[in-house]
C-alpha cells in the first residue's frame, strides 16, 4: 500500500455542449479562437447564439480571433477555492479588436499589477475537468 495523497477534484461543474456552441468547442480544441459571425448582416457574436440579435438570421460562419485583446474590467477572485484554479484568481472581462468581449481567467501577472486598457494575448489552455478555454496572459514585454 502506497500513502498517495487524495487526488484534487473540482467542484467546477462541466461545460454544457450544444448544437450551437459545438463549433467553439472543436475549434478550441484544435488551437483555435473563433468567432461566431452572421452571414446575413456580418454581425460578430460571442457567446455563440442560434440567431443574430442584430438581423434574427439564423445563418451563420465562425473567422478565426487573431488573439489580441485590452483589458476592459476584472475582478479578484478568493472564495470558494477550487482545485482546478489557483488564488487569488483574476478574471478578465477583455476587448477584442473584432468587435466583441470574452471573459476569461488571467494568469502570468500578480492581479495587484492588472491595469485599464493593458494590452493581453489570449491562449487557449486546459482547465478543470479537461476543457480547452480562453486565457488572458500579459503580451511579452509590458510593463504595468
Amino acid at each position: 500500500m502506497t500513502n498517495k495523497p487524495p487526488e484534487r477534484t473540482s467542484t467546477v461543474p462541466r461545460l454544457v455542449v450544444t448544437q450551437d456552441n459545438q463549433f467553439w468547442f472543436d475549434a478550441a480544441r484544435e488551437g483555435r479562437l473563433v468567432i461566431q459571425r452572421c452571414t446575413n448582416c456580418a454581425e460578430l457574436r460571442h457567446p455563440p447564439a442560434p440567431a443574430c440579435a442584430a438581423c434574427h438570421s439564423f445563418d451563420w460562419d465562425a473567422v478565426d480571433a487573431g488573439g489580441d485583446a485590452t483589458l476592459h474590467s476584472y475582478t479578484v477572485v478568493h472564495h470558494p477555492p477550487d482545485p482546478a484554479f489557483e488564488y487569488p484568481l483574476a478574471i478578465g472581462l477583455a476587448d477584442l479588436p473584432e468587435g466583441i468581449r470574452i471573459l476569461a481567467d488571467i494568469a502570468g501577472l500578480s492581479h495587484d499589477r492588472l491595469v485599464i486598457g493593458m494590452p493581453l494575448r489570449i491562449t487557449l489552455v486546459r482547465h478543470g475537468n479537461g476543457e480547452i478555454l480562453p486565457q488572458l496572459q500579459p503580451v511579452e514585454g509590458h510593463r504595468s
